[in-house]
């Protein structure tokens, strides 16, 4: 089992000074925590100026294990993350091509979290369009445009319900331009879509399934 954990930092003035405050323990929690095969992978999450607005951790594990490594997550236990969202998530099977190995330089990929529609035809859409979507992604976890992908799922762990794409795109409008053509943009399979900025970090995170 997988739980994509998206939170959120608060947004009040000190929110940026106990994210920093932070920040190093953070750091080496998240790499003990991916050499111990519980962090799947971790990324910040920035606005279009690239300031700081959460983060996504994926977390192996069931929900005694999720509950866990947020109550020892420094980020959560030390006020920075003000909203915490927790919801089963399945990686695409696909042919990634692997982490990347060379330190950051700025921005280097793009979150895409997009939500279904809740209307009752929504699974249906998203499963008439979903061949289509994964013959158009396949080619591009290969070369690397696609870092990593999945499906959000209802509480029952089985319903999609949206999508979490890790793109190599370094603004929000590349972002876009690479989407818009997608069957599920396309097909109105995603209604509610947000980006972030993101900065891989390299951490000792298992290898991706298919890679």
């Amino acid at each position: 089992m997988t739980t994509a954990i998206i939170a959120f930092d608060g947004t009040d003035a000190d929110a940026p000074a106990r994210r920093a405050s932070a920040r190093d323990e953070h750091v080496a929690f998240s790499a003990a925590e991916a050499a111990a095969g519980r962090l799947l992978l971790g990324l910040p999450l920035h606005d279009e100026q690239g300031r700081s607005r959460g983060s996504l951790m994926m977390i192996a594990g069931d929900a005694a294990e999720r509950d866990a490594y947020l109550a020892a997550e420094p980020f959560a236990r030390h006020g920075v993350w003000q909203r915490i969202e927790a919801h089963p998530f399945r990686i695409a099977p696909l042919p990634y091509r692997g982490w990347p190995t060379e330190p950051p330089q700025g921005r280097t990929h793009t979150v895409t979290i997009a939500w279904d529609g809740t209307d009752p035809d929504a699974l249906a859409r998203r499963l008439a369009h979903r061949q289509g979507h994964f013959d158009r992604v396949r080619p591009m976890a290969a070369d690397g445009t696609l870092l990593f992908g999945g499906a959000l799922l209802d509480a029952d762990g089985t319903t999609m319900r949206g999508s979490i794409a890790v793109t190599r795109h370094l603004t929000h409008a590349e972002a876009r331009d690479w989407m818009a053509p997608d069957p599920y943009v396309a097909g109105d399979v995603w209604r509610d879509i947000t980006l972030f900025g993101t900065s891989f970090r390299v951490l000792p995170y298992a290898a991706l399934p298919h890679a």
